[in-house]
């Protein structure tokens, strides 16, 4: 497991949003950084997990959370847009970014795989994720001190068969990563590096591995030390970089 320990006011009066907050390693993610101070930004297409989220957030005594239920498959430019507004006018500036929300699609072989399944998978874990990198990359440039994360995986650094859109979608999740990163340098108080979850005890990892038993996998807070560490001020001059978290 990645070895760091956050300071309980790690992140305090930072704002940051974060995409797939509802479940799973986003709602995790968002209790962490709302448990070290930040007022979280709950991004997410089903507004009921989200609830829960901040209910839960809210409940312990953390900074009040925002519910933000956004469909990244069908989201339009303008309501980018309109998301963008919406945090400058009620919070002047965004301090970090999780990229969390993905989707695995079908693992089967390349020469299997509908067009139509491999670009919804593409559209999600990708467009939606340079769409709102570039629409909210100002606001961060208005934070001291703020970070992307973007979510890769084990099959985003060397492909293997059958992962098909997936594996293709989170080598170009690394790739723009990279690019923002390499732009950034330098030239604006924004870092951008990448976290490989690893095996993890959540509803996709069971589906893309139903034979597992998901018990051998750690629970979605034991990998938060990355994520608290990027998110903070102690990551400051990191960029560029390909984490794991295990």
């Amino acid at each position: 497991m990645f070895d760091y320990s956050a300071r309980p006011n790690l992140l305090k009066d930072r704002v940051i949003l974060v995409t797939g907050a509802g479940r799973g390693i986003g709602a995790a993610a968002a209790k962490s950084f709302a448990a070290h101070g930040a007022t979280v930004l709950l991004l997410g297409k089903t507004e009921a997990n989200l609830t829960q989220v901040y209910d839960e957030i809210e409940a312990a005594g953390h900074p009040q959370p925002v519910v933000i239920p956004f469909n990244l498959e069908t989201a339009l430019p303008h309501q980018y847009d309109e998301l963008a507004v919406m945090i400058e006018n009620e919070f002047g500036r965004l301090d970090g970014l999780l990229h969390n929300a993905s989707i695995i699609g079908p693992r089967t072989p390349i020469e299997q795989l509908s067009g139509d399944n491999f670009m919804r998978v593409m559209h999600i874990n990708v467009n939606a994720t340079f769409m709102l990198t570039s629409t909210l990359l100002p606001l961060l440039k208005l934070s001291q001190d703020a970070s992307v994360i973007f979510t890769s995986s084990s099959v985003g650094r060397k492909g293997r068969a059958y992962w098909g859109a997936y594996g293709v979608s989170k080598f170009a999740t690394e790739g723009l990563m990279q690019t923002l990163a390499d732009e950034l340098e330098g030239v604006a108080p924004v870092r951008a590096n990448s976290v490989n979850p690893g095996a993890t005890r959540t509803s996709m990892r069971a589906q893309a591995y139903p034979g597992e038993n998901p018990e051998s996998n750690p629970l979605p807070a034991d990998i938060m030390p990355v994520y608290l560490y990027l998110m903070g001020p102690d990551s400051t001059g990191i960029n560029g970089q390909a984490f794991d978290a295990q």
